[in-house]
């Protein structure tokens, strides 16, 4: 292996820094070791001016990413964000950005240990309020597009959450807990610190804060936020101002538990008197509220009532702002609408289409959809326009290319790119990304994704990695990105196919296909994955004999069912993993997700959660399993990794249990996912390469 790839680049580069070394240096240069490294670096040499170098995982930790564009009404600025990894801090850190469309020119607005994103620009595009957390809590800072100190604007107890200017650019409105109630802390005095389990709610509201004229220099002198909506009959989510600043429109849920996912409903709040109207009594969840640019109806996702909503369709939908009949707009377009903003020409919403994403305006009276993005196989991700609606901002990739920032004309889209992310590995040669189709057992159309190595022959038998997304309405895409979790590129450089597939369930194939593993859960999965590898091994190119699969969340439940229920696999990798359905459902923080895809509480139908809970078919696992977990993961919680873990030990298989202390459901900071990344990589250099 060439040294480079061994030490990493850092490494490598203090291999050349040995002066304080000398003894030792001289020694070495009289030792017959010194030859072969010579050779050796010799060999890197000429194969880093080749372009085969990949980037090591510190490397693909490191790498910046892009995303949230923010035009500015008047179009002159882009603000967006910029994440990186701070390996001091253990953190990844994000930071405002701002871009010149006109010139291209482009600078860093916000800078700090500590993150600032959700970028607001003011009416009148003089100046920009986000959200950091630089001082502990979350708080709200504004500053000039330009630069300059920061102000503080808030000192929120417990932070704030979403921001919004008044049209007037007089105030900003944001949601908040608010400070502690009293009765809270002296209960917390008295008694010490416990929770009542659905019943210990703090509700979210909304609030004001009026801009004066100057701003004190004293933090402690800020104007006071006052309270918009008080009290315990529901929690705030997204909102947003009518057009002419008299009433905010919001959406909220009975409480802030995740599984009141179904009461989230439409409200109007009237800032005259703080009257609050309920505009749908039923029917959600139903959010994201935006007003006509006449301030006569208010545009919003629902399910329609759909009770099975986790994989319904979302719809777009307007009702007038006073009350009324609803209007569902989107009512044959097969897949989630997500709503962005109504302007002079229409309603705008983005979603996913198979392995692509795209924009569209559509036309309210007419129910008229126009695609605005392309081609085809594009990605568009969000969009924000100026006040004439003209142009747009968004993040955007071709297959095969990285996703940069750009500005496009909402009725003639040619992207102009903003940004050079792609820059960061014009040093590397990386894997290529296709998209590939098969059908599964039951006639199913699949798609996926293949990633070939950069020097790909299709003489070779290859050994097959299968990297399982999560969701289940997760999609995978062309598009490039940085490792995270699995380490891809280097998989991909060691000699290994990489196929992703898009099983049923996931997004951007419509409802049909989202419902498809409805009481199906791991038996239809596991069709999907098997029978795209039969493809590849029929096509010539895949090894049948080093088959490995791995994944995160619902991908992490699929491998643990590929561990119980197949001999195909020599290795597989479970990330936060379902191993029992039942263990799942009495301990996570989603309740709803099991009743709506096994349409039973394990107290109805305990047949239909044996059926599908990868514990179920222990006695044929044969297959090494690694799996990871997060010991405070709330989501999937640790006992599937301990109940997996013991029946594999107890079956004699070879088995490596590891829990990263302090995380969650995702595993979020640069050091752990470092670990998470590494311990991946020997896991399968073992036992598909046969390393150790």
């Amino acid at each position: 292996m060439c040294i480079r790839a061994k030490l990493g680049r850092t490494g490598f580069a203090r291999l050349h820094k040995a002066e304080p070394y000398a003894t030792e240096a001289r020694a070495f240069y009289n030792s017959p070791m010194r030859l072969q490294l010579s050779v050796a670096l010799l060999f890197c040499a000429a194969a880093s001016a080749a372009g085969n170098a990949v980037p090591t995982i510190d490397e693909s930790l490191g790498m910046k990413s892009v995303a949230g564009a923010q035009i500015s009404p008047d179009g002159r600025y882009v603000a967006y964000t910029v994440q990186q990894a701070n390996w001091d801090e253990n953190d990844f850190y994000t930071q405002i950005w701002i871009a010149v469309p006109a010139t291209g020119e482009r600078y860093q607005l916000t800078s700090g240990k500590k993150s600032s994103s959700g970028a607001q620009w003011s009416p009148d595009s003089r100046r920009l309020a986000f959200t950091s957390d630089r001082d502990g809590k979350r708080q709200i800072y504004l500053i000039a597009p330009a630069g300059g100190e920061a102000a503080v604007l808030t000192a929120e107890e417990n932070g704030v959450g979403g921001i919004a200017w008044a049209p007037d650019g007089g105030a900003i409105a944001f949601t908040s807990s608010g400070p502690d109630a009293k009765t809270r802390k002296d209960r917390k005095d008295k008694y010490g610190d416990f929770e009542i389990v659905g019943g210990d709610y703090t509700m979210n509201h909304l609030w004001l804060l009026k801009l004066p004229a100057e701003l004190p220099a004293d933090p402690k002198k800020l104007p006071k936020p006052e309270a918009l909506t008080k009290g315990e009959d529901f929690s705030v989510g997204s909102f947003s101002w009518s057009p002419d600043g008299k009433r905010i429109a919001f959406s909220a849920t009975r409480d802030p538990d995740l599984g009141s996912g179904d009461t989230e409903t439409l409200y109007v709040l009237d800032l005259a008197d703080l009257h609050v109207k309920k505009l749908l009594a039923s029917g959600g969840p139903s959010g994201n509220p935006k007003w006509s640019p006449d301030g006569k109806e208010i545009a919003y996702t629902t399910s329609n009532g759909q009770p099975f909503f986790f994989y319904a369709n979302r719809y777009v939908a307007v009702i007038p702002a006073e009350g009324g009949q609803p209007r569902l707009l989107t009512k044959e377009f097969d897949e989630d609408a997500s709503l962005l903003d109504w302007g002079p020409d229409g309603i705008y919403f983005s979603a996913i289409q198979k392995t692509a994403a795209h924009l569209f305006r559509i036309d309210p009276a007419t129910r008229a959809i126009r695609r605005i993005s392309g081609p085809d196989a594009f990605l568009a991700s969000g969009a924000s326009f100026t006040k004439d609606h003209r142009t747009l901002a968004a993040t955007g990739a071709a297959p095969n290319r990285f996703p940069e920032i750009f500005v496009a004309s909402a009725n003639d889209f040619a992207p102009k790119y903003l940004t050079e992310v792609a820059a960061q590995y014009k040093d590397f040669r990386l894997a290529t990304r296709e998209v590939v189709q098969w059908k599964s057992k039951d006639g199913a159309a699949i798609e996926g994704i293949l990633i070939k190595p950069a020097d790909y022959d299709p003489a070779r038998k290859y050994p097959l990695l299968v990297v399982i997304h999560g969701g289940p309405t997760g999609a995978d895409n062309p598009v490039l990105s940085a490792d995270r979790t699995y380490p891809v590129e280097r998989f991909a450089a060691k000699g290994a196919l990489i196929l992703k597939p898009n099983y049923r369930g996931s997004a951007g194939y419509g409802e049909k296909f989202r419902a498809l593993n409805v009481r199906n859960l791991g038996l239809g999965d596991y069709d999907d994955v098997i029978t795209g590898v039969d493809m590849l091994i029929a096509r010539g190119i895949v090894d049948k004999d080093r088959v490995g699969a791995m994944g995160w969340s619902q991908g992490g439940y699929i491998s643990a069912f590929i561990t119980c229920y197949s001999d195909r696999f020599k290795a597989v990798s479970v990330g936060a993993g379902i191993s029992d359905w039942m263990t799942y459902y009495v301990n996570t923080d989603i309740h709803p997700f099991t009743r709506q895809y096994l349409k039973a509480t394990p107290w109805d139908d305990p047949e239909i959660y044996r059926k599908t809970s990868p514990i179920t078919y222990v006695s044929r696992a044969q297959t090494p399993t690694l799996i990871q977990h997060g010991d405070q993961d709330k989501r999937v919680p640790p006992p599937n990794a301990f109940e997996l873990y013991q029946a594999l030990q107890d079956r004699k298989v070879p088995v490596k249990l590891i829990l990263y202390k302090g995380f969650g459901h995702p595993i979020n900071k640069p050091k752990q996912q470092r670990a998470v990344m590494e311990h991946n990589y020997d896991w399968f250099s073992k036992y598909i390469w046969g390393e150790e």
